[in-house]
């Protein structure tokens, strides 16, 4: 089953009444925000001209760490995000938009 089919199926449960509960809502929610919070590391990361392994050194991450986040594939913690956000060094000489 591909995506389209499953975008399909809900919006068929949908029709029929069906209510997801919220703790789903919740997850896709959240799920969303992973892969906007991705798409705008990978939005500003191509922005500043740098590689992946660039932002990996200059963040104190891995590359593979950096492509799961760009991909969506994980919320970071505070922990990680607060010291990126604060060094100055990662942001480089070109601002990053907000989208």
């Amino acid at each position: 089953m591909n995506h389209t089919q499953w975008k399909l199926a809900r919006e068929r449960k949908a029709a029929e009444g069906y209510i997801e509960p919220p703790e789903v809502e919740a997850m896709r929610a959240e799920i969303r925000m992973a892969f906007d919070l991705g798409q705008a590391v990978y939005d500003c990361r191509t922005e500043l001209g740098i590689s992946q392994s660039e932002l990996a050194r200059r963040a104190n991450m891995t590359q593979p760490q950096v492509s799961k986040l760009e991909l969506g594939g994980t919320v970071p913690t505070l922990p990680l995000l607060a010291p990126a956000c604060l060094r100055p060094r990662l942001r480089g000489s070109v601002p990053c938009r907000s989208r």
